[in-house]
Parts: C-alpha cells; sequence; structure tokens
C-alpha cells in the first residue's frame, strides 16, 4: 500500500525536474540578453550611414549584428526587428524615430510543442500505472519491486479458532506456533525452537486460508497474507524483489506470522520433465529458500503457507530447515462435519428437531466450503417457501441441489422413457436395499436434475469407512449396474442411461485388479501406482506402463471377468424379485420421489429374499 512518505517522494521528484529546467530556460534568456543589445530600427539606419555597421546577419524577421565600435553601454552585439523599407524611408523623411515591435511567441511555443508533449508524456504515465495496477506492480513502475502483500493485525482478521471446526489436528499444531510467538522464553526452556515453516495441505475447500488467519488472531501479531502468484511477474528479477521487501518488511514488524497462499504457483519443483525453464520462476524460487535459510525462528517469524498440490513442490522447500512441518488439512469425519454444521449455524434460524447429526450423516466427503454452502443453500430453500425456520427437509433439498444439481420439472419425457428411467433407479435402489454392508438408499427420484441426470438415487453411509474388502467393492459394483440390469430383465435391451455408471464399476474393477491386488491369478502385485493429488486425476498427466503385452492382455481379461460376474449376479438377484420391481418402479413413476418411509417399507418386503451366493 502506497503510504503519503512515497507520494511525497515522487512529487518532490517531478518539482525538481520542472525547477531544473525552468532554471535552464531562464539562463538562456539571462545570457542572451546580456550578450546582444535591441536596438530600434531607425538607430540601426542611422549606425549603416555612419559606417558604424561592421556585419550583419539577416533573418525573415531579425537583423542582428557587430559594430565596429561599442555603443554607449559598451555593447557591440545588437539585435533589431526589420521594417519594410518602404515605410522605412518615408519616416526617415521625417526624422521619426521608429522600431519593429518583437512579438513574444512564448506562449505559441509551449502551446504548440510543450504541452503536447506533457500531453503524451501524462498519457504515458496514465497508462503505465494502469498496466502496473493489472499487473500487480502497485500503481507504477517505482514500487514494482515492493512486496503486496496485506497486512492484518488481531482486529483485522475477526477470525479465531472458535470459528474453526472439524480440524482439530491441525489447531493443535497451530496452537504451539501461537504460544512460541506469545512466550518463547516459555517454550524455548528445554532447548527446543520454534519451527521455520509450516505448510498446510489438502483438498480445496478444507479451511486451510482461515486457519492461517485464525492463527493470527489468536497470536496478536501482524499477519502478512499474499499469494503465491503475486511473486511472478513478466519482469524478470521482480519476484525476487518482492520476496525480499517481503521478509525485510515482516523483519521490522517481528513477531510476525508471513503466510503464502498457494505456494504452487511460486515453488514449483525445477526442472521438471516436459516443463521449459522460466528464469523468473526460478530466480523467485532461489530467493524464498535463501530468506528461509536467513531469517532465525528465535526472532518470532513463523512462515506459514498453504497448498493444494504438494507432489509438485520443488524438494529444497520441503526439507528440514525450510518447511519443518507439514499439517494435513483433510475433509472432515463425521464428527468433524457435525461441528462444522455448529458454526456455520450459529446465524441460521433452525426449527426445532432438526439434528445435525443426521445432515451430517448426508454429508460424506463435504468440505468445510461445502459445508457452508449447504447451510446457505437451506436457509435459501426455507425462504423461497417462506417458512418460519429452517428444517431438515430443506436441508435435504440443499444436499440434492449441490449433489445431483437443479431440479427441471419444466423438461418433459415420453412415456416410454419414463418408465425406462423408473426402472432403472429402482434397480439401483432393489440391489442397496438387498446386499448387506452399502450405504442405505435416502431417496429415489425420476425427476431430471443437472445437466444430463432424468432420475437419482441418494444414499448415505451409516459410518465413515477406511478400509474395504473385496467383496464389498464388487457390491458397490452390483448396486451401480443394478439401473442397466433392471433395464435388461424388463425391455430387452439397454440404454445410454447407464453410461456414469459403467464409467465408475470400469473404475472399481481395474482398481481391484491393478491397485489392490486382489485378483488371484495375477497375484499380489500393483500395476497401477496410486496418484496421491487433492485435486484428483487432470486427465494430462501420462501414466507409466511397467509390464508387458501379456500382462495387459491378462489385466484387461480379468476386468471383463470381475465386471462380467457382478452384472450376472445382479440381474439374477433382480429376475428374483421382478414382482417388487415392477411394483415399486409403478409406485415410482406415480409418485416421482421415494422418501425414507416409503424405502422402508420396501425393505421390509425384500427381507424374504434371499441374496444369491450369501
Amino acid at each position: 500500500m502506497k503510504g503519503p512518505t512515497q507520494k511525497r517522494a515522487q512529487f518532490s521528484v517531478w518539482y525538481v525536474l520542472l525547477a531544473l529546467i525552468a532554471l535552464q530556460f531562464l539562463h538562456g534568456l539571462y545570457l542572451q540578453w546580456r550578450a546582444v543589445e535591441p536596438i530600434p530600427y531607425s538607430q540601426f539606419q542611422s549606425l549603416l550611414k555612419d559606417g558604424q555597421v561592421a556585419d550583419i546577419s539577416i533573418t525573415d524577421r531579425y537583423i542582428t549584428g557587430t559594430l565596429k565600435q561599442g555603443l554607449p553601454d559598451g555593447k557591440k552585439t545588437f539585435i533589431t526587428t526589420r521594417v519594410a523599407p518602404e515605410l522605412a524611408r518615408d519616416l526617415a523623411q521625417y526624422d521619426v524615430k521608429f522600431n519593429g515591435v518583437i512579438e513574444s511567441t512564448l506562449m505559441r511555443d509551449i502551446l504548440s510543442w510543450v504541452l503536447p508533449t506533457l500531453v503524451f508524456v501524462g498519457i504515458w504515465l496514465f497508462a503505465m500505472r494502469k498496466f502496473g495496477e493489472k499487473q500487480g506492480l502497485g500503481g507504477g513502475f517505482l514500487s514494482i519491486g515492493k512486496s503486496k502483500a496485506k497486512i492484518y493485525v488481531e482486529t483485522d482478521t475477526k477470525v479465531s479458532f472458535d470459528d474453526v471446526a472439524g480440524v482439530d489436528e491441525a489447531k493443535a499444531e497451530l496452537q504451539e506456533v501461537i504460544g512460541f510467538l506469545k512466550d518463547p522464553q516459555g517454550y524455548g526452556r528445554l532447548g527446543g525452537r520454534m519451527p521455520r515453516g509450516i505448510l498446510l495441505v489438502g483438498p480445496p475447500g478444507t479451511g486451510k486460508t482461515m486457519l492461517a488467519r485464525a492463527v493470527a488472531g489468536e497470536a496478536g501479531v501482524p499477519f502478512f497474507s499474499i499469494s503465491g502468484s503475486q511473486f511472478v511477474e513478466m519482469f524478470v528479477g521482480v519476484g525476487a524483489a518482492r520476496v525480499r521487501d517481503l521478509f525485510e518488511q515482516a523483519r521490522q514488524q517481528a513477531p510476525a506470522i508471513i503466510f503464502i497462499d498457494e505456494l504452487d504457483s511460486l515453488g514449483r519443483a525445477r526442472g521438471a520433465p516436459g516443463i521449459g525453464g522460466n528464469d523468473e520462476k526460478e530466480q523467485t524460487l532461489n530467493q524464498l529458500l535463501a530468506e528461509m535459510d536467513g531469517f532465525d525462528s528465535s526472532s518470532g517469524l513463523v512462515l506459514l503457507a498453504a497448498t493444494n498440490r504438494p507432489e509438485v513442490l520443488d524438494a529444497a522447500l520441503l526439507r528440514a530447515g525450510r518447511f519443518d512441518r507439514q499439517v494435513l488439512v483433510d475433509r472432515p469425519d463425521r464428527i468433524g462435519r457435525i461441528a462444522i454444521l455448529k458454526v456455520h449455524t450459529r446465524k441460521i434460524k433452525l426449527a426445532p428437531g432438526v439434528a445435525l447429526e443426521q445432515v451430517a450423516e448426508l454429508t460424506p466427503g463435504f468440505s468445510g466450503a461445502d459445508l457452508a454452502n449447504l447451510c446457505n443453500e437451506a436457509a435459501l430453500a426455507a425462504t423461497r417457501r417462506r417458512a418460519e425456520a429452517v428444517t431438515l427437509d430443506d436441508f435435504t433439498v440443499a444436499v440434492e441441489r449441490i449433489v445431483a444439481g437443479l431440479e427441471k420439472r419444466n423438461r418433459l419425457l415420453n412415456p416410454h422413457e419414463r418408465r425406462v428411467v423408473a426402472h432403472h433407479e429402482m434397480g439401483h435402489a432393489l440391489v442397496a436395499l438387498s446386499l448387506p454392508g452399502v450405504d442405505v438408499v435416502h431417496k429415489v427420484s425420476i425427476i431430471p436434475r443437472g445437466v444430463g441426470a432424468l432420475g437419482y438415487t441418494i444414499q448415505r453411509p451409516t459410518e465413515d469407512r477406511f478400509l474395504m474388502t473385496r467383496q464389498e467393492l464388487e457390491n458397490k459394483m452390483q448396486v451401480l449396474l443394478g439401473g442397466r440390469a433392471a433395464e435388461h430383465i424388463v425391455f430387452g435391451e439397454v440404454s445410454t442411461g447407464a453410461a456414469d455408471d459403467l464409467q465408475k464399476v470400469t473404475s472399481i474393477a481395474r482398481a481391484i485388479v491393478m491397485r489392490y491386488g486382489m485378483d488371484e491369478k495375477l497375484g499380489h502385485v500393483v500395476y497401477e501406482e496410486e496418484r496421491s493429488s487433492f485435486l484428483g486425476e487432470t486427465g494430462l498427466s501420462l501414466k507409466e506402463r511397467n509390464f508387458s503385452e501379456e500382462t495387459a492382455r491378462q489385466i484387461d481379461a480379468a476386468v471383463r471377468s470381475i465386471v462380467r460376474e457382478a452384472f450376472a449376479r445382479t440381474v439374477a438377484m433382480l429376475t428374483a424379485r421382478r414382482q417388487v420391481l415392477d411394483a415399486a418402479a409403478a409406485e415410482l413413476l406415480q409418485k416421482e420421489t421415494l422418501t425414507e418411509p416409503d424405502l422402508q417399507r420396501l425393505r421390509e418386503t425384500l427381507k424374504g429374499y434371499a441374496v444369491p451366493g450369501a
């Protein structure tokens, strides 16, 4: 941020330049006035007749020359304005003293030369200032190397650990940093030192930035917040200068916290395969590494950074002595989701009987940002129906809107398509209701949603799972294949509605064979490593293949066999329950949506059927 002192300095430079130009101009006029004596034209004619003129120079407006003998004041050089010869002869006959008037053209010269120049210079400076603001140069080239970090103090952040929930382990790690900042002697009494750098890693929306702001709010020290992309510019050396300036500002206000968000844009690994070099980025990274080596943690300077792509960071950043700790800020579990919902529902008026535990069960895999969006969507849903408070149904509507998309009741399907969609969704539901160990079916609907969903079946897990057996994975595949199996049984043909289901089924089957080593013929061998990326597969990364063509054929055959057997079991299961399938599909066509009470009755009906292969 540009302060008054910097502005005064810039104005002083302009004043000095203008003063120098004015002095030079006045000095020239003074020298010209001292060397040349202006005389009337009539006096020039008299001097000419008397033979006093030694030489002259004639222009279209002036006559300058040198006299043989000086004028009374001693000057020998003179200047006079020309007068028309005819008029001069007439005036000389009557002994009239006459002279041409030297017209001042100073203002005209300024308007014709100086003013346009100043206009063009002003336009150029304005354009450069705007360009600097867009490029993050801070309003001009005079501040091109200045750090753009926003400085916060405790009263600015207004975020504390009470506003952050669901990440208790990360909070505990950062509490230690706050203790060091507040009581460095107490925490260092046994010889320990404060970590120089702490890297927050995790998926997007899990609260990494909010955690860093909460640290500043709790510690009550200056908090320098900047994004990694603000260091990188089109000019080589600018980023390195900004790193130096950032650390210099922080040292002056120590104890302080420096927070660099999106560190991957600044600290990407140097010399990565397939990536060209970039002098600006490498210089900026090298300067950051040098600054992290140069500051002493005992001075109370802590570096926090956040990224959701730790796999692309340079190894020199992650070594001990720079980023000493990596703190995982992962998606919250069920208990964490309940705590986050309590934080985000403080300002929401909930109806009596709303249990946040049930909402947490509906949102497996949601991040903190997703849960904040969920609470807002539920409040808006209640507002649209003019309710006095937010109910559990509003949260259910919000979940469906986030997961499946907006309802499209105006999308009209023909009767045959509606029957196909109804049997497809009931196929999913019946298989899920029949198999043990799968997620509970929460809702089934044939109302189109989102871009291409003509119907949907929502399941909710009863608990957080971290390990799965092959049988559980195959049961999950059967649930996904239930829609296509129902179409095959009822209509004797299949449709394009199972495209997304088949993609997920194939992914699970390939993981069983290639990543989990669960195929007997191929053995306990991993043929594909799991990429630890918080952003998921980008589709651009090339997968390395470390097996032969014969092994590839065996893998393909094993995947096909797993999918074929799962589909056969699903067809057998639904064939045995054909009457229930038709009756449930007819009810779904009539109601368009089946909720938990309807599904509970359906579950009671299915208790008399045995599970094939059980």
